[in-house]
C-alpha cells in the first residue's frame, strides 16, 4: 500500500501553534488562581460557566484551545475578572500624531537648509513637558529664536493662541541667556492645510488676522530661506503631504 505524503505545516502554522500552546498556559494559570483565590472548586466553577468539571480541569492545565470565545467569556464573567481580546498595534501603521510629526520634519528639514543649530520640544519650564515649543530655530546671526509652533488639528483655538503667546514671552528668557540683551523671539504657527483648518481660518478671519499680524509671505520666507523673521506672530501653510510650506493669504 502506498502511503499519501504529509503535508509539512507552514511557518506560520507552526508560529501559530506556539502563540497558542504559550497562551493557554498563561489563561489556564489565571484561571486556576482565580478560581482558587474563591475557594470554588472546579466542579462549582463548571457548574457557573455551563462546562463540566473536566473542562475547567484542561483548561487550567493550558489545554483550553478547544473553547468557544463564549466559554472563556463567561468564565471570565464567573470569576468577575474582564476578558481582553485585541490584536496589538500593528508596526506598519502610522502614528497618530503622523500629520504633526510630518510639520516637525518639514521644519526641521528647512532649518537645517538654513544652517539654523535645531531643537525639537524644547522646555521653556524644565517642569512643565506641557509647555515645550514644538521646534525652536536659533537664528544666531539675527539673534533671535524662532518659536515654531506646528498644528495638525485644533481642540481650543484660544487657548492654543494663549498657551504659543506665553511660550514665546518664556522663549525671550531663552534668547536673553543666549545672546544677551539683543536677543528675542518671534512666533510662527505651521499649520497644517487641511480642508478643516483652511475652513476654519475662512470662517473666523478676523481671529487669526489679531492673533497673527506678522507678514506670512515674511515667515515663509524666513523658515525656507533664512531670511529676516517678521517681528510680529504669524501663521503660514504646510502642505498635507508634507514636502512645502507656503503663505497663509488673508480674507480681503
Amino acid at each position: 500500500m502506498q502511503c499519501m505524503p504529509t503535508r509539512r505545516r507552514s511557518k506560520l502554522a507552526l508560529d501559530a501553534v506556539r502563540a497558542n500552546q504559550d497562551m493557554q498556559v498563561r489563561l489556564g494559570r489565571n484561571v486556576l488562581d482565580a478560581r482558587k483565590r474563591r475557594r470554588l472548586t472546579q466542579k462549582q466553577l463548571g457548574a457557573k460557566v455551563g462546562l463540566s468539571q473536566a473542562s475547567i480541569s484542561r483548561v487550567e492545565r493550558g489545554k483550553g484551545g478547544g473553547l468557544t470565545l463564549d466559554a472563556w467569556q463567561r468564565i471570565a464573567l464567573a470569576l468577575d475578572i474582564q476578558l481582553q481580546v485585541t490584536l496589538q498595534r500593528d508596526p506598519q501603521q502610522e502614528p497618530t500624531d503622523a500629520g504633526h510629526l510630518g510639520m516637525q520634519e518639514l521644519v526641521l528639514r528647512e532649518g537645517r537648509r538654513n544652517g539654523y543649530p535645531r531643537m525639537v520640544e524644547l522646555k521653556t519650564r524644565s517642569t512643565e513637558s506641557r509647555r515645550s515649543i514644538d521646534v525652536a530655530l536659533a537664528a544666531d546671526q539675527r539673534t533671535t529664536l524662532l518659536v515654531v509652533e506646528c498644528w495638525n488639528t485644533f481642540g481650543d483655538v484660544g487657548a492654543s493662541i494663549r498657551s504659543s503667546n506665553r511660550k514665546r514671552a518664556e522663549a525671550e528668557e531663552y534668547a536673553a541667556g543666549r545672546w544677551g540683551i539683543a536677543g528675542r523671539a518671534s512666533l510662527v504657527w505651521v499649520v497644517r492645510a487641511t480642508r478643516a483648518n483652511k475652513a476654519l481660518t475662512a470662517k473666523y478671519p478676523e481671529r487669526f488676522a489679531a492673533a497673527f499680524p506678522g507678514s506670512s509671505r515674511g515667515w515663509v520666507a524666513a523658515l525656507t530661506a533664512g531670511a529676516e523673521p517678521p517681528e510680529e506672530p504669524g501663521l503660514v501653510w504646510a502642505s498635507v503631504d508634507g514636502q512645502r510650506i507656503y503663505e497663509w493669504r488673508r480674507r480681503a
